[in-house]
């Protein structure tokens, strides 16, 4: 199958605490549980969260594993990035930041200039871009 505009990504992340993720970005940034998975406590077994949109062509996958936890390493670079064509509402950044959330500013100053950065609680940063794609 051909790398095309209609491929599914997923997105996978270690997490430190899937609750606190789903705090974030459910309750916070209004994403859907698109799956979970319960896992045990075997080496290779692993708890799982997908969030994303029902109907979207991307998702999130945060995962742990009880036996051999992956801390997660994320840089002030690592960015998942949302174009909002609009300008960022003040009430989601507040939603965020009662969710688990942190707002930081971008050592890059285009995303300072265009957006609000929010640490999720795993340390991976949600950029909230009031400028469109076609206008990035």
């Amino acid at each position: 199958m051909p790398v095309d505009g209609h491929c599914h990504i997923r997105i996978a992340r270690p997490s430190k605490d899937l609750a606190a993720a789903e705090r974030f970005w459910v309750a916070g940034f209004g994403l859907s549980v698109v799956y979970r998975a319960q896992g045990g406590t075997e080496p290779g077994e692993h708890d799982l969260l997908m969030v994303g949109r029902p109907e979207a062509s991307w998702h999130l996958e945060l995962v742990r594993e009880a036996a051999r936890p992956v801390m997660p390493r994320p840089t002030e670079e690592d960015l998942l990035v949302v174009y909002l064509d609009e300008p960022v509402p003040e009430e989601l950044v507040a939603r965020l930041e009662e969710h688990g959330g942190k707002r930081v500013l971008s050592p890059n100053p285009y995303w300072n200039e265009w957006g609000v950065t929010i640490e999720d609680p795993d340390g991976y940063r949600l950029v909230l871009c009031r400028r469109s794609w076609s206008n990035a």
